[in-house]
């Protein structure tokens, strides 16, 4: 029985991602802390069902609906606006959460400066955060906001994640400093004049200062710590820290900048929700192929120095029609032919007039063993392709090899002319003087 209800549960799911806004699928648990008004996250959450979306809300110490059952999320997206929040229900941990990620499911985080499960767990995801009690703080630009609510520009160099022409978005909250890991992607930065502090007036400008001189980990100041940042898996399932919940409020996006335009949250939040829900920048290979130069089936095996044609086929999920479609768009794509170590390593370009259609010739080694034809790409923001596929490579047969050389005509000269010269020099020998022998013969007797 136990094993029916989990082969149902698993059929449910797979059913709902086959028709799906997201890549991954449309449901959601949002979990709501108790002190925020649903109210006012309409226009993010309204947003979200528009775009096929169906959310489940649920207070964090409530123990229904579950996460998981029999293992299994029971939801594609997790949303945690519990900024507040010190308890949860049994199911909801920082290593629970750190599992749906390993099953695919993706999660949108608000933290908050106050100290929670969800900071510790934000450590682990390579983000270093300041003090409890210090949010970002920033006299600039002049405002009647109180220095704690700062427009931020949403301009990150070299980041496809937002929305070009984004404006500048209202933001109150802590800030972060990135660590080392590779997989974080830079979302959303601090100004340049912003800092973290626990007191909003200039009392402690002097400490800042020398911070700032001294620099290293006393230092919670620049456009170098984070307030929005993403983390993609090695399995490509994601997950976005965001300093502050207010960021998707309704207040906050229709609250005006001081340049009396209208503010850009709620298209910041958009694409932030359509990034970490996989609608958007996500690839996969669809297959990949390989064979001999005017061949069009795999061998078992190749020999050394034979031509190889290698093929790879990507396509990208498309939200507007749910389905996905071959793309293009690599233009630095690289294939490696490994035995331990790279032993050809060359660009694997799109072909022309043939979409989603990625291909390369090259020579096979002259080394034999076993190989692999790895394509590995990342980029920050993308979807990681990986495909590895393994073949032998196989020295010559013995009546495969050339039966001359061009290179050793030297030495077949010289075989020659020295067999020749035997046969001569041996010929001349048997065929000397020989009456003149008897004749010394005769007289001799």
């Amino acid at each position: 029985m136990r094993f029916l209800g989990s082969a149902l549960v698993s059929f449910f799911v797979l059913a709902s991602k086959v028709f799906a806004k997201s890549s991954s699928g449309d449901s959601v648990l949002v979990l709501l802390d108790p002190s925020l008004d649903r109210a006012n996250y309409s226009i993010f959450f309204s947003g979200l069902e528009k775009r096929g979306y169906d959310l489940t809300f649920r207070a964090p110490k409530d123990a229904s609906p579950a996460i998981t059952e029999y293992d299994v999320p029971n939801y594609s997206h997790v949303i945690l606006f519990t900024p507040d929040t010190k308890s949860y229900a049994p199911d909801i941990t920082p290593q629970s959460l750190v599992g749906l990620l390993s099953e695919n499911t993706n999660l949108l985080i608000a933290l908050s400066p106050k100290q929670t499960p969800l900071t510790s767990l934000a450590t682990e995801f390579s983000l270093i955060l300041p003090p409890p009690g210090t949010p970002l703080v920033s006299h600039h630009p002049k405002r009647s906001e109180p220095a704690t609510v700062i427009p931020v520009s949403v301009s990150v160099p070299g980041s496809p994640i937002l929305t070009p022409g984004t404006p500048p978005i209202w933001f109150s909250g802590a800030p972060h400093a990135h660590g080392n890991s590779p997989y974080l992607v830079p979302i959303l930065r601090a100004p340049a004049e912003s800092f973290a502090a626990d007191s909003t007036d200039d009392t402690g400008a002097d400490a800042i200062v020398d911070a700032s001189e001294k620099g290293g980990e006393g230092l919670w100041a620049g456009s170098h710590m984070g307030l929005v940042t993403g983390f993609q898996t090695a399995k490509n399932s994601r997950v976005v820290f965001a300093g502050g919940v207010e960021l998707f409020s309704d207040e906050y996006a229709r609250k005006e900048l001081p340049s009396g335009t209208s503010s850009g949250n709620a298209p910041f939040a958009r694409d932030v929700a359509a990034w970490v829900f996989q609608e958007t920048m996500t690839l996969r290979i669809d297959r990949t192929e390989h064979h001999r130069v005017n061949e069009t089936v795999a061998p078992e095996m190749y020999t050394v120095n034979d031509q190889i044609v290698y093929t790879a086929y990507i396509s990208a999920y498309d939200r507007r029609t749910s389905s996905w479609e071959p793309y293009s768009g690599i233009a630095d794509m690289q294939l490696e032919f490994t035995m331990l170590d790279p032993h050809v390593r060359t660009a694997l370009p799109p072909v022309p007039g043939e979409p989603g259609k990625y291909e390369v010739q090259f020579r096979a080694p002259d080394r034999h063993g076993v190989f692999k034809f790895v394509v590995n790409w990342r980029r920050k923001g993308y979807s990681f392709l990986h495909a590895a596929t393994t073949v032998p490579v196989v020295p010559l047969r013995h009546d495969q090899y050339p039966r001359f050389l061009s290179a050793a005509w030297p030495y077949y000269v010289g075989a020659i002319s020295t067999s020749a010269g035997f046969f001569v020099f041996a010929a001349l020998w048997l065929a000397g003087d020989v009456k003149g022998e008897k004749k010394n013969l005769k007289k001799s007797q």
